[in-house]
């Protein structure tokens, strides 16, 4: 029997297509995941410039906030006595809430939700279903 090099490629029959189909899948999963990498290096690339933005602006804001705090109450105490301890926490108390509600915001606004893949992966989904 002689081989010769011009033979007619054979069909694939159901274990060629199964084998494609798993080929297909495999490499689909594969893009998914390196586009997942690619947006969670970045997400913690913002994650640890946000952390030490947060740390170093509280730790500003926490001496501006005594500073500020004692030279109200030496200024004040003659006139108000200890009520401007009461006033100054209830303004403390305020700017609290409406930082921890900007915070809030932020998180809802969904910057760390992964739009890319996410949309990639419905977009998966509605094409297979």
């Amino acid at each position: 029997m002689e081989h010769s090099e011009h033979t007619e490629p054979r069909a694939p029959g159901l274990i060629g297509s199964v084998s494609g189909l798993v080929k297909t899948t495999l490499r689909l999963v594969l893009s998914r995941l390196e586009l997942a990498l690619a947006e969670l290096s970045d997400v913690r690339d913002h994650l640890v410039k946000l952390a030490v933005l947060f740390a170093l602006s509280i730790l500003a804001a926490l001496f501006a906030i005594g500073f500020g705090t004692a030279t109200l109450v030496v200024l004040l105490w003659d006139a108000l006595g200890w009520k401007i301890l009461l006033i100054l926490a209830v303004v403390f108390a305020v700017v609290a809430y409406l930082l921890v509600q900007a915070v809030m915001g932020r998180i809802r606004s969904g910057s760390l939700a992964l739009p890319a893949t996410m949309a990639e992966l419905k977009a998966d989904r509605d094409m297979l279903l």
